[in-house]
């Protein structure tokens, strides 16, 4: 009798539920759940958020061993490789390599290029200034967090945010402050989804009813050697004026090239479909894993989301402030909306710039002309993340 009870007893001690007591990781399952209900329920960012969120179950679940943060602190303090990894680490340890090589994210970005149409910001190149704009709350951010004592590397990770980009978000993070990767790719992707929500009224706050009414001119017509010629021009800048950018902006400007040329859809069509697909479900069960209880639940995180909520709004102010600015310097010709869409949602903040003129004006048509801020905002969000590593790194 007293052999059986023992057996129980081992195998119940074995077992994860006899860890369940622990209420930090009890928190984390209940917190994984609730993502996994946004993304499912309310499609928020499903394709990206329901992985981080099962990512985040499966790295709590206690005893199932898939991820180990002490083995990656090792690695980070150079006292092991990527060998000692692939050997003692879990799955999501294994996945998790191709995070923190970096591949992931710019993968990422090759399938966003090889969707991307480029034409509206080539017809109308006033669209970079107000990309630009739009990056105005990654530098409020960073400034915030380092009155709220983040290091410099780590308010720069923070700031990213701001820029509305998730994969860049994750690649600065993973440079600069990979212990937040978790809290700040979550923060990404959580107010991407939010978008409509959180645009819409500072958008009204800032402009006028008559602002917001003007129609504007059809965009020109843009010929295949401008599309051709446009992505080998911005790759060849950029990285040459900021080279630690050449990971992101050289895999988004050779998805495009594929898409434009012509010659190669099957490359192009693969780099859209299924490679995007892939990674992106490698990626977010990878940075899921990160959001191991003991590190996830403090008070840093809550200034993160908060954070990352203060650089959305300012993005989109910035974004809305250069457009009314263009809009006095044009006479009217420009309706300063598109300038939201300078944060690089693509294209979710196009269609919110879209659907706040219609309001105005119904036989208001700005979706095209917000997509060249919108895609501006995928450079300069880019642009802006390899400035603060340049700074950093």
């Amino acid at each position: 009798m007293s052999t059986i009870i023992d057996v129980v007893q081992t195998i119940w001690l074995d077992s994860g539920f006899a860890h369940l007591l622990d209420i930090r990781t009890v928190i984390m399952l209940v917190l994984a759940c609730i993502l996994l209900y946004l993304g499912i329920k309310k499609q928020f960012e499903p394709l990206l958020l329901i992985g981080i969120a099962f990512g985040m179950l499966l790295t709590n679940l206690p005893g199932a061993g898939l991820y180990h943060p002490e083995l990656w602190d090792r690695f980070i303090a150079g006292e092991i490789g990527y060998g000692t990894i692939l050997h003692d680490g879990g799955l999501l340890d294994i996945l998790y390599i191709g995070v923190k090589s970096g591949v992931y994210p710019s993968l990422i970005f090759l399938g966003v290029g090889a969707m991307t149409d480029f034409g509206p910001l080539i017809a109308n190149p006033k669209s970079l200034l107000l990309g630009s704009a739009a990056q105005l709350g990654v530098y409020c951010a960073f400034i915030l967090a380092i009155i709220l004592g983040f290091t410099g590397n780590e308010a720069a990770a923070i700031g990213i945010v701001g820029g509305a980009d998730g994969p860049t978000a994750i690649y600065l993070a993973l440079k600069l402050a990979p212990h937040l990767l978790g809290a700040i790719a979550i923060a990404a992707y959580s107010y991407m989804a939010l978008i409509p929500m959180i645009q819409p009224p500072l958008m009204r706050l800032i402009t006028t009813e008559d602002e917001r009414k003007i129609k504007m001119d059809q965009l020109r017509p843009v010929s295949k050697t401008e599309k051709i010629v446009f992505p080998i021009i911005v790759a060849a800048f950029v990285i040459l004026l900021l080279p630690s950018t050449a990971p992101l902006i050289g895999c988004l400007m050779l998805g495009n090239l594929w898409r434009e040329s012509g010659c190669a859809d099957r490359l192009s069509d693969t780099a859209q479909n299924a490679l995007m697909n892939i990674v992106t479900i490698f990626l977010g069960i990878s940075v899921g894993a990160t959001t191991v209880a003991d590190r996830f639940l403090n008070l840093q995180t809550i200034e993160i989301i908060v954070l990352g909520l203060i650089a959305f709004g300012f993005s989109t102010i910035g974004g809305l402030l250069l457009g009314k600015l263009l809009c006095k310097l044009t006479h009217g010709k420009i309706n300063p909306l598109i300038g939201s869409a300078g944060v690089s949602a693509v294209p979710m903040a196009a269609r919110v710039s879209q659907t706040e003129g219609q309001k105005a004006n119904p036989s208001n048509f700005l979706l095209m002309h917000a997509m060249g801020p919108n895609v501006a905002g995928v450079i300069g969000s880019a642009v802006a993340a390899g400035f603060l590593l340049a700074l950093f790194g």
